[in-house]
Parts: C-alpha cells; sequence; structure tokens
C-alpha cells in the first residue's frame, strides 16, 4: 500500500514474508549476529545507544551516522538470501544492511532523518521488520507534531525513497507494553565512502 505524505514515497507491505519464514530469520539473525552497542556524543556527554546493531555490506560500503563510521561486516548465507529477495521486490541493487535489534520496548530510536551523504541525493531506505510489532511515526522536519504512524508488523517491508528523508522524520518510540524482541534490517545503497 502507497503511503500518502506529501514530499514523500513510501509503500508498505505487511506479511511480505510468511509468518514461519520471518520466524526462522528472526531466530537466526538473534544467534548469528555479533551485536554491538556503540557510544555516541550528546551534548557533550558519551551515551550508549538504547539498542545493539551491525552493520553488514559489500567492501568499501562504509556508513557513517550519529558520528560514528560503521565498517561493513562481509555478507552472511542468510543476509545475502534475504538481500535477493528484497531486491527482486524493489528492482534496485542494495549494497549494505544496517540491523538493529530492539530487545524490548525499552529500545528505541529518535527522530532522525536518513539523509547522510553517501545515500545519495534520494536516499533509498527499505526496512524489513520481524519479531514485535512497534509503531513508526513520521513528522515534518522542523515540526514537533506526529503527521502519521504505522505499526510495522512481524514480516513486513516498508520501502522509503524519493524526496522522503529531506522532508521527513522517523523514530521508534519507547513502548512499556512491548516485553519480545525486534529485528529491523534497514537495507541501503551507499552511493559513495563517507568523507573523513
Amino acid at each position: 500500500m502507497l503511503i500518502d505524505l506529501p514530499d514523500a514515497h513510501i509503500r508498505y507491505r505487511p506479511k511480505w514474508v510468511d509468518a514461519q519464514r520471518a520466524d526462522h530469520w528472526l531466530q537466526q539473525l538473534s544467534q548469528q549476529t555479533p551485536w554491538t552497542q556503540p557510544q555516541i556524543k550528546l551534548y557533550g556527554r558519551s551515551i550508549a545507544v538504547p539498542r545493539l546493531v551491525a552493520w553488514y555490506g559489500d567492501t568499501g560500503a562504509a556508513y557513517r551516522y550519529s558520528g560514528l563510521v560503521h565498517d561493513p561486516l562481509p555478507w552472511t548465507p542468510l543476509l545475502t538470501d534475504i538481500r535477493k529477495r528484497v531486491e527482486q521486490e524493489i528492482g534496485e541493487p542494495l549494497n549494505g544492511v544496517l540491523l538493529n535489534l530492539y530487545r524490548n520496548g525499552q529500545d528505541a530510536m529518535g527522530w532522525h532523518s536518513d539523509d547522510e551523504p553517501e545515500l545519495g541525493a534520494q536516499p533509498l531506505v527499505v526496512s524489513l521488520n520481524l519479531g514485535a510489532t512497534r509503531r513508526f511515526d513520521f513528522r515534518r522536519k522542523g515540526a514537533s507534531r506526529i503527521e502519521y504512524s504505522l505499526e510495522l508488523e512481524h514480516g513486513s517491508l516498508l520501502v522509503m525513497s524519493g524526496p522522503t528523508q529531506h522532508h521527513w522524520q522517523h523514530q521508534i518510540a519507547r513502548a512499556r507494553k512491548v516485553a519480545t524482541p525486534r529485528i529491523n534490517l534497514t537495507f541501503r545503497q551507499i552511493i559513495s565512502e563517507p568523507a573523513l
């Protein structure tokens, strides 16, 4: 389904993979991924991000965000398979994926746009959601009010492309009632290496 927001191109596919396959992917990725919890600088203090992460990609597909440079881990057979399926769905090449593990509802992602220079003029971000359903909010850049919210379900795919990242921010807010984990795979196309 197409999400109707101005200055954006956002598509959502619930049940993009069947529950059995999604369960298998969730279990395998939970166990196989060398999760880390990076520290970021915020107002002069070093704090741990409220989730665990891992960056995989083609050789040279380094990714910089929140002041950190992530060098890619080599693709695993499972991630290679998932990447091929996602590329077939969207008809675009993807050379990196950021895995986020939200251990429960206390893990979150603050307001941001995926508009780093290495993502190019029209960033393509494809989000595969496994595990707990979490609310995904959108707001206009410069605004404080949530304009649109979406429940990202187990096995669903969210595609953000075109001008979306230049006009909109998104977040995964804390959710007290969520007690189970969620893994989110955000596939990207790194256009160029970040300037260091």
